[in-house]
């Protein structure tokens, strides 16, 4: 629901201080009470989250001096938080769906989640969200189409553009310096947009070997990277905790990348249609 470990903690034991402080002797469904509290707690902390526009501590580096582009991209783009608690986030949930959960209202993420993950009917979550059923189910199916998401170009194009990608993905996550090299057009251009470096202009590199010696930092936050249809195109989306961070759209010709576009801007990411990719 959140996509941080950290907050769910929170609100499993705001739930729990809730239930110590309440007399629930009449509640006949104890399980479905703390329902309904968890996920209150969870929505009300997703709406903060929103009005605020803040990125929590922990998706980005502790150290001042560790900027995007010290893990991908010219001087590599990414984040330092605990790989750990990013793998065990990532085989729960699944990196690419929570890329994209980020992505929708927080009355649409409760309504989807609780539905179409846990069962949960539609009649039980309407009071949570204020919404008739009705209502809530129209959220639901909005929802899910977003997640599952509508391709752009004919299924081949997507499965070639597929095999590109992971490839990428794969190179960079061994630091299989070569394989990379071999994937990348000689006259590749990357271009960045303001909020990836620390200089107040877009940042433009040129050449195999160049964007390449880039993209050998990232090896360490490849793991909280994944393919992602973008605008629908395959694409990377980095998201560390499953809070997205940045975007990676690629130009693909003949089975080599020309182009990378790599989006970090708040405004660039929002306007974004992303959706998940079958694993």
């Amino acid at each position: 629901m959140l996509g941080s470990l950290a907050e769910a903690e929170d609100a499993v034991q705001e739930a729990w201080l809730r239930l110590n402080r309440s007399d629930v002797s009449d509640v006949e469904n104890l399980g479905g009470w703390l329902t309904t509290v968890v996920s209150r707690v969870c929505l009300n902390l997703l709406r903060s989250r929103e009005s605020r526009r803040e990125e929590p501590m922990e998706a980005y580096p502790s150290d001042p001096a560790v900027s995007r582009t010290d893990a991908f991209g010219p001087g590599g783009l990414g984040s330092a938080v605990d790989p750990e608690q990013e793998a065990l986030l990532a085989d729960s949930v699944g990196l690419a769906l929570l890329v994209v959960l980020d992505q929708l209202a927080p009355a649409e993420r409760l309504a989807f989640v609780l539905h179409d993950l846990f069962a949960v009917p539609f009649d039980e979550i309407a009071p949570m969200i204020e919404k008739s059923p009705a209502a809530t189910r129209q959220l639901a199916s909005r929802a899910r189409r977003r997640v599952k998401g509508a391709p752009l170009v004919p299924e081949a194009d997507l499965t070639r553009q597929r095999r590109v990608v992971d490839a990428f993905l794969a190179a960079t996550r061994g630091g299989n310096f070569d394989a990379l090299v071999a994937l990348l057009h000689p006259d590749v251009v990357l271009r960045a947009d303001k909020a990836v470096g620390p200089t107040p202009a877009p940042i433009v590199v040129r050449g195999a070997v160049t964007v390449a010696t880039g993209a050998m930092a990232a090896m360490q936050r490849a793991r909280s990277t994944a393919p992602a249809l973008v605008d629908g195109v395959v694409g990377l989306a980095m998201a560390p905790l499953g809070r997205l961070f940045l975007v990676l759209g690629f130009t693909i010709e003949d089975g080599l990348i020309t182009e990378i576009d790599v989006v970090a801007e708040p405004e660039r990411l929002g306007s974004l249609e992303l959706a998940a990719l079958d694993v």
